[in-house]
């Protein structure tokens, strides 16, 4: 089977489906693997790299995709580009299929199969193909620097003649993989880490890391499935917000990482919150490419709100794009190498991470 590797055109977007090392592990296991020119440069992989370990460089899109039994990428592929493959082809990617209905119509009018690799179940055997957990851990370390650029003043307690500089304090909002990842970074920097999540059941976690637990009573609305908060309501929300609200006053550094897959991001910090903030305290909103945590954060833009930064810096795992690209790409092989041989793929429906990560089969939706 032939593998296409496409080049990302989406805005921000510097990752790369598969890199070069993980293209020489599938070509030994019998696939052929095709390249668009250019696709790994942003990641920091050369053309000539791939073509070093047995690659096929193309330099047009259309014949890349035509020419492909699978066509992998980071974003969802454009309406374009499923234009361009042919009847029974696959498509690998992450498509957010429950935000994206057109998306997963063109697969099924041009005959295809799809998998999203958000879709994955979250199970202990499908931990290696865990792409979500693999980017968000990098995004929970990059938005710690992140806001330590943009604050100032420094982490850690620093005693000095001259005199003592109190540790920063950094307020976290959600403790899912990102979460914790961004606890671990700003404990190791030095500073006073306090952590608020709808869950109960992560605070021995955030313990764990060093951070201090702010309690909020559970709450019935609270849905989970799969691991992954699947609602909550708003009055939940509300009192969440209450009680958080002074800790976030008194914080120089805030981080929101609060997702609910296909849904906007539930509103965190209003606008009225803001305001009560320190003078030069800074927030860095880590769901505003799903309308954000904060009222006031703008996507792609770092903007200051009465003497408050607010960064709203979409796609932070694509800031490392090197680390992003290497774990995706084992992600995205093992996965791969679970569905299929190099004769074709299985198709095992009833087998939980096929039946759970296929979107679109031979044409036919498989979305309820």
């Amino acid at each position: 089977m032939n593998i296409a590797i496409v080049k990302e055109s989406k805005d921000f977007e510097r990752r790369v489906a598969l890199t070069p090392d993980i293209c020489k592990q599938l070509i030994n296991s019998g696939f052929e693997c095709s390249v668009e020119k250019g696709a790994g440069a942003s990641s920091f992989f050369k053309d000539a790299a791939y073509a070093d370990l047995g690659c096929k460089i193309v330099d047009s899109k259309s014949d890349l995709i035509k020419n492909a039994d699978v066509v992998v990428k980071v974003n969802p592929l454009t309406n374009e580009e499923i234009g361009m493959m042919k009847p029974n082809a696959i498509s690998i990617s992450f498509m957010y299929a429950g935000s994206n209905p057109d998306l997963v119509s063109k697969c099924v009018q041009q005959n295809i199969s799809a998998f999203s690799v958000d879709a994955i179940p979250r199970i202990s055997r499908a931990q290696k193909m865990d792409a979500l957990s693999s980017q968000a851990n990098l995004a929970g370390y990059k938005s710690v620097i992140i806001g330590a650029y943009h604050l100032g003043k420094i982490f850690p307690l620093l005693m000095t003649a001259a005199g003592t500089i109190k540790p920063a304090k950094v307020v976290i909002m959600g403790a899912g993989v990102a979460g914790l990842q961004a606890i671990a970074t700003a404990k190791r920097l030095g500073a006073i880490v306090e952590v608020s999540d709808i869950r109960p059941e992560t605070k021995e976690q955030v313990e764990s890391l060093g951070g201090k637990f702010i309690e909020v009573p559970a709450d019935d609305s609270v849905k989970m499935e799969g691991g992954y908060v699947k609602g909550v309501s708003e009055d939940f929300l509300k009192r969440q917000r209450e009680i958080v609200a002074k800790h976030i006053s008194e914080a120089d550094l805030v981080i929101t990482t609060a997702l609910i897959p296909g849904k906007k991001a539930p509103m965190l910090i209003p606008e009225d919150l803001v305001d009560k903030m320190k003078l030069g305290s800074v927030i860095v909103d880590m769901a505003v490419e799903q309308g954000g945590n904060c009222a006031c954060s703008e996507y792609g833009k770092t903007v200051d709100k009465n003497g408050v930064t607010i960064v709203g810096e979409p796609n932070i795992p694509s800031l490392l794009p090197l680390n992003a690209s290497e774990l995706y790409a084992k992600n995205l092989a093992t996965f791969l190498l679970h569905l299929a041989t190099k004769d074709g793929f299985k198709w095992e429906m009833d087998e939980e991470i096929t039946k759970g990560s296929l979107i679109v089969h031979q044409g036919k939706s498989l979305i309820n």
